[in-house]
C-alpha cells in the first residue's frame, strides 16, 4: 500500500495543517491585540501628558519650572491621599451609622467633626501647596497662577448658579446652621455616650 494515498496518512497530515493554520490565525490575533493595547497605552499616556501640560499652557512655564510643578503636584498628591482614604473611610462609617436603625446621634457628631477636622488639615496643606507652587514662578506667572486658582476654587459658585438656573432652592450655609441648631435644640439629645471614633 502506498503511503501518500493511504487513508490514515492523509487524515494525519489535514489535522497537522488545521493545528498549523489554528496556530498561525491565534498568533496574528495576538500580536494585533498587543498592538492595540500598546496604542492605547499611547494614547493615555498623550492623554495624561495634555493634562499636565496645564499650567504650562495657562502660566507658559519653561520646561524646569514645568518640572518642579510635576514634581511639587506628585509629592502634594501622596502627601495629602492618606487623608483622603481616612475620609472616605470616615464617611462610609457615617453613613453606615445614620441608615443604622436607631442612630447613634453623638457618634454621627463624633464622625463628622474628625472629618471636619481632616478636611481642615488638607486645606491647610493645600493653602502651603499653592505657597510653594508660587516660588517656582515669576512675578507675572504669579498673577496668572492666582488667577487659576481663584477660577478653580470658585467652582462651587458655578455649581450654585447652575442650581438656581435649575430653579433648584440654595440655602446659603449661614442660614442652614441656624435651622440645624433650631431643629436640634428643639429635639432631645441622645443620651447614649460618645463612641470613641478618633
Amino acid at each position: 500500500m502506498d503511503l501518500l494515498s493511504s487513508k490514515r496518512f492523509i487524515s494525519i497530515t489535514l489535522a497537522i495543517l488545521l493545528i498549523l493554520n489554528i496556530t498561525l490565525l491565534g498568533t496574528l490575533w495576538w500580536q494585533n491585540k498587543q498592538h492595540s493595547d500598546t496604542t492605547d497605552k499611547t494614547a493615555s499616556v498623550d492623554k495624561a501628558q495634555k493634562k499636565e501640560s496645564f499650567f504650562e499652557r495657562k502660566l507658559k512655564l519653561s520646561d524646569e519650572q514645568s518640572r518642579q510643578f510635576n514634581a511639587l503636584r506628585q509629592q502634594h498628591f501622596q502627601g495629602t491621599l492618606p487623608a483622603l482614604v481616612t475620609i472616605s473611610g470616615l464617611k462610609h462609617e457615617l453613613v453606615k451609622e445614620a441608615l443604622d436603625t436607631e442612630p447613634d446621634t453623638l457618634r454621627i457628631k463624633a464622625l463628622s467633626h474628625r472629618i471636619g477636622r481632616i478636611q481642615a488639615y488638607i486645606e491647610y496643606r493645600q493653602a502651603w501647596h499653592f505657597n510653594t507652587l508660587a516660588g517656582v514662578c515669576s512675578a507675572e506667572q504669579r498673577d496668572s497662577l492666582q488667577q487659576v486658582l481663584v477660577s478653580v476654587a470658585a467652582k462651587p459658585v458655578k455649581m450654585k448658579r447652575k442650581l438656581l438656573f435649575k430653579r433648584i432652592r440654595f440655602t446659603p450655609l449661614k442660614q442652614k446652621q441656624d435651622s440645624v441648631s433650631a431643629t436640634a435644640s428643639e429635639s432631645k439629645p441622645d443620651t447614649r455616650s460618645e463612641t470613641a471614633v478618633e
